[in-house]
């Protein structure tokens, strides 16, 4: 992390611009980076916003179809098969528990920063669920900027914190 902390400011917003596409670590592991490494709130916050938000009309229009295609492949069949039974458990889950109120249930599913959710998990389970696109992609924004604001909250004060020890 010290390597970071030394690159070029560009660079380090492209760093966390990167992290915050990649599935699973997302907006929530961006943050952190942001702020550990000393970049401006507000400035990492719309670069990290917009790094998540990237990939989610692509997720919703293809990857679903990719991840059939693939689950039966050697090498990747595994992995996408896994993809794929996140997906259906984390769609199954938000419908049996809020039936007509989805548009909420997916915005909650997506903000709230626990493992195995977030935006890639979240459109995956709208794709399945045959959510209509433009409710998943407002749904997910949504979501994504709550989650946001609470890792950035958590982060900004951890960091002030431990700075003063």
């Amino acid at each position: 992390m010290e390597y970071i902390k030394t690159l070029p400011v560009f660079t380090k917003y492209v760093v966390i611009f990167l992290v915050s596409m990649v599935p699973l670590i997302e907006l929530r592991g961006a943050v952190p980076i942001s702020q550990i490494i000393g970049l401006p709130v507000v400035p990492s916050f719309i670069v990290c916003m917009i790094g998540n938000m990237l990939p989610v009309p692509i997720i919703y229009l293809f990857a679903r179809k990719v991840l059939e295609w693939g689950k039966d492949k050697p090498v990747i069949g595994k992995f996408f098969t896994f993809c794929l039974k996140k997906g259906e458990e984390g769609g199954k889950k938000l419908q049996s528990k809020v039936g007509r109120g989805l548009f909420v249930a997916l915005l909650l599913f997506v903000g709230i920063p626990v493992p195995g959710t977030g935006a890639w998990t979240g459109t995956l389970a709208a794709s399945i669920l045959d959510m209509d696109f433009k409710q998943t992609v407002a749904a997910v924004m949504l979501g994504v900027l709550l989650a946001g604001v609470i890792m950035m909250t958590a982060s900004f004060l951890g960091v002030t914190a431990i700075s003063r020890f």
